[in-house]
């Protein structure tokens, strides 16, 4: 008889509660898992008093400070790993699985040579998705992000050349060959530099549209002040790590060194722009989003000052 795969769910969660139990509740698949890890990066919201009512023999809890996304998908497939998984599911805890979502991946992993399946991603019914099908190293005025899924039509599985932390179905294989996400990246561009690494390491990554999950909405798409208030520490990151990703991986001295400060040079024009009718950036951002960018040309990583 042929050996059941054994599939481990690794969620990520901070400060989340209620968006955790509804994805956990979601997790009851069609074709349930074999175990579930939560990894808690220092909630303080009651996560870690209610996740201490449920962990039991398939759901397992870890407990640590708060060390990004990053650092949470480290840990929790390197557990995942010592449970002898074959296929690891990631997914942070705002993105909700339908209850086939696992039945229309599965029918894939018997090709050897994909390492990473994406199910697609719907926010409101509608798709939503930062799957794109190339990488541009080569360009330094144009985005390192070609061809993406969005406003295209996709019916049928495609190949694709990344995907974001949001339910992708990881071989075991995969993490044997290219090892863990950086966490040193904290948040943002982990996933892609991870995808980057599974396509150099030989595997392909393959988009299945047919296998959904359903995204948590945060801010309504015209409160631009808001939106950008909240998320403004997370900006850093993003300068910081496609600045990263484009002087580690640029294949032209244009990209290593000047695409960087193509993206921090736009988010500091923006910041001067809207100081004087919004509370969104302030000047002290300035100097902060200048040394984001400096810090990735060195690949100096890690949790930036807040």
């Amino acid at each position: 008889m042929e050996k059941a795969i054994r599939i481990i769910a690794v969620v990520v969660t901070y400060n989340r509660l209620s968006l955790l139990q509804r994805n956990l509740a979601c997790l009851r698949q069609n074709r349930p898992v074999s175990e579930i890890i939560v990894v808690n990066n220092g909630s303080t919201d009651g996560t870690a008093e209610w996740l201490a009512t449920q962990a039991g023999e398939h759901l397992h809890v870890i407990t640590q400070a708060n060390v990004g996304g990053s650092g949470g998908f480290y840990r929790g497939m390197e557990e995942a790993c010592r449970l002898e998984a074959d296929w690891i599911w990631c997914m942070d805890d705002d993105v909700f699985p339908r209850a086939d979502c696992l039945e229309q991946l599965l029918p894939y992993t018997s090709r050897p040579e994909i390492g990473i399946l994406a199910p697609r991603r719907l926010m409101e019914e509608q798709v939503f998705t930062n799957d794109f099908l190339a990488y541009d190293f080569r360009h330094p005025f144009s985005s390192m992000y070609k061809k993406k899924l969005k406003n295209r039509q996709v019916d049928t599985p495609v190949e694709i050349a990344g995907t974001a932390f949001e339910g992708p179905f990881i071989r075991r294989s995969v993490v044997d060959r290219i090892g863990l996400p950086n966490k040193e990246l904290f948040i943002f561009c982990d996933d892609t530099d991870y995808c980057i690494r599974t396509l150099r390491a030989g595997y392909k990554i393959l988009y299945v549209p047919n296998a959904l999950m359903d995204k948590q909405r945060f801010f309504s798409d015209d409160n631009w002040t808001e939106r950008n208030r909240k998320k403004k520490w997370k900006r850093f990151y993003q300068v910081r790590n496609s600045t990263y990703l484009n002087h580690h991986y640029g294949e032209t001295w244009c990209v290593r060194n000047l695409r960087g400060f193509v993206c921090v040079a736009g988010y500091l024009l923006t910041a001067l722009a809207t100081l004087p009718f919004s509370n969104a950036y302030r000047l002290n951002d300035l100097p902060r989003f200048w040394q984001a960018y400096r810090d990735g040309l060195r690949e100096k990583l890690g949790k930036m000052t807040e």
